[in-house]
Order: C-alpha cells, then sequence, then structure tokens
C-alpha cells in the first residue's frame, strides 16, 4: 500500500516518532552511533546527475536539510540549481564534512572508486549515513568507508528519471531495492518511506540478478517503443504515439496482471507466414531492427509454447521462418 507524506516513522531506536515534524536539529558533535542520531538530516549529493537532486529534493520535503552538492558539467549544475536551489555546489569531500547523510549517485562503474578515494583520503566521518543508489551494488562496495566508520545503505529506486521536478513526485509509491546491515533496517526503511517510496529487501548476492531484470524491463522497454514509433512512421502513421499510447499501457497492464497468459500477436498463435512477412519487411526497411525482432519472437515462442499458448504443430514453421530471418538477404 503507498505511504503518503507526512509519515510517522521509528527513529534509530524504534520508537515511534513523525520525522517530518521534529524539531530543529541543534549545533553539536556528530554522533558516532545510528542511535544517537537525530530525527532532521543535513544531507549532501555527491554526483548531481538526474537521480540524487531529486532524491535530496524529496528528503528535503520530509523535513532534512540538503547543504552541499557536487557538480561538474554544466547539465548536473543546473540540474542541482533547479532542484535544489541555494545550496552550495562544491567538491565531494566538502560535501562529506557538511552532511549527515550523503547520497553517492554516480554511474555504477565510478561507484568503488568514489568510496576508496573518499576513504583512503579522509573524507568519510565516523557515524556518517553513506548511501548510494546503484542497482548492481549491495553495501560491500561501500566497505572502504565503512571501515572508517560510515553506516553504509543501498537504496535504489526502481525508476527512471528525467532529472527534473517530476521525479520527486514520481517517487510516490515507488518500489527501492534496499541493501542494509541488519542494525540500519530502520534507518533504511525510514528514508525509503520518507521519500514515498516502498522498501523491497534484496540479498546482497542477488544484487546484479535484481538489476539485471529491471533493466531487461525498463531499458529495453525504451529501445522497443522507440524503434516501434520509428516504423510507424515509416508506415505513414501521422502520430505513432498516439497510436501505441492505448496499445502499449493495455499490454503492460496485462501482462503485469497476468504474467505469459497475456501474450498475444502472431507469434502466440503460431502465424508463420505473418511473423515471414514482417521479417521481410523489416530487412526492407529497418534492417537494424531485424535482430531484435527475431530473438524476441524466440524468446515469445518459448515462452507461449511451455504455458501452452502456442501448438507444437505450429510452432516448428513458426521456428523455421526465424532461423532463415537471420540468413535473408
Amino acid at each position: 500500500m503507498t505511504r503518503n507524506r507526512p509519515v510517522p516513522a521509528e527513529d534509530w531506536n524504534g520508537r515511534p516518532t513523525r520525522i517530518v515534524n521534529a524539531p530543529p536539529a541543534q549545533p553539536r558533535q556528530q554522533p558516532d552511533r545510528a542511535e544517537d542520531r537525530p530525527a532532521r538530516l543535513t544531507v549532501g549529493v555527491v554526483g548531481a546527475g538526474r537521480v540524487g537532486p531529486a532524491l535530496a529534493a524529496s528528503l528535503q520535503l520530509a523535513g532534512h536539510r540538503p547543504v552541499a552538492v557536487s557538480a561538474v558539467s554544466d547539465a548536473s549544475r543546473r540540474r542541482a540549481a533547479a532542484l535544489l536551489p541555494d545550496v552550495p555546489v562544491v567538491e565531494p569531500a566538502r560535501v562529506l564534512a557538511l552532511a549527515d547523510l550523503v547520497l553517492l549517485t554516480v554511474p555504477d562503474d565510478a561507484l568503488p572508486g568514489l568510496v576508496e578515494g573518499l576513504a583512503d583520503t579522509g573524507a568519510v566521518r565516523p557515524g556518517q549515513l553513506l548511501v548510494h543508489t546503484s542497482g548492481r551494488y549491495g553495501v560491500r562496495v561501500l566497505d572502504p568507508a565503512r571501515r572508517a566508520g560510515a553506516l553504509p545503505l543501498a537504496l535504489h529506486p526502481a525508476m527512471t528519471f528525467t532529472g527534473t521536478s517530476v521525479d520527486v513526485q514520481r517517487l510516490a509509491g515507488c518500489s527501492f531495492g534496499v541493501t542494509a546491515p541488519d542494525e540500519l533496517r530502520l534507518a533504511a526503511e525510514a528514508l525509503v518511506i520518507e521519500m514515498g517510496g516502498e522498501p523491497e529487501w534484496i540479498a546482497e548476492e542477488n544484487r546484479p540478478l535484481y538489476h539485471a531484470a529491471l533493466a531487461l524491463g525498463a531499458n529495453h522497454l525504451v529501445t522497443l517503443v522507440a524503434q516501434a514509433m520509428e516504423l510507424l512512421r515509416s508506415a505513414g502513421v501521422g502520430a505513432p504515439d498516439r497510436m501505441l499510447g492505448p496499445l502499449l499501457g493495455a499490454a503492460l497492464d496485462n501482462a503485469l496482471r497476468s504474467g505469459d497468459a497475456a501474450l498475444t500477436g502472431p507469434v502466440a498463435r503460431g502465424d508463420a507466414g505473418t511473423v515471414a512477412a514482417h521479417v521481410a519487411e523489416l530487412h526492407k526497411h529497418a534492417p537494424a531492427t531485424v535482430a531484435g525482432y527475431l530473438a524476441m519472437a524466440r524468446a515469445t515462442a518459448d515462452r507461449a509454447l511451455a504455458h501452452g499458448l502456442l501448438k507444437p504443430e505450429l510452432a516448428q514453421d513458426l521456428l523455421g521462418v526465424l532461423a532463415e530471418g537471420d540468413d535473408h538477404r
């Protein structure tokens, strides 16, 4: 069930509190223990891509205070200025010096080196919440910072981001893939709920598989839709987005509700002649799309066969057409 802001949460001791309405934190020494942490946190962002500023803006709505962001490119500086106005742009080490909670929102491949560099230079402070948003990694990638006393969390929002304020609204009801040490599970859950999200606990060893599933569903969907729109334009359709919208919306809803039982179309029916015509036209007008069409058609045929939707006697001709499609000139 989706939770709406403001939300009751629990503090680091598990005691009921309302973080949104907590009194302002008084200046004091940084706590070394998570259980001593104040209800409101100062927030920093290392890497002002599409994700970090949106999450920090969402935490700001929940009562936390963004205090610093690091940004290199002009585009990232513009995003920071739009979503986190009046928050200073500083070097990464300075972000860590100012913030109780630091969001590391850099590309996956850059994350291990960033963490090692911050730990080696002494930028990490004991008791500091260090949160990365990579889907690929769990908390082990933060081990260098953890040895320096940081409190590691992996909070990955399962959503595509635009880099604009619309992302903050879209976080409502968004699932987060969460990996955290046992002693920080309450903290991780509270942060996700404050951003309007729903925590889904992912074991450390399952993070790559979890991320592959999301990439398969979301990233490849964008490619498929873009190709479909291009083909419709080539076929003379003036508004391919308007044509595809209801169709794809219904297909997605049916797939989420019914899984493989929602399969329709010529592959699931075993219409080998229709599939052969598709392949011939794609070779003629859009050869770059053929490999993807054939791969998805084979995967669809396999699933349709396994679930009794595609008759075995029709599958042989269909699979023959798909095999011939690779050699079509």
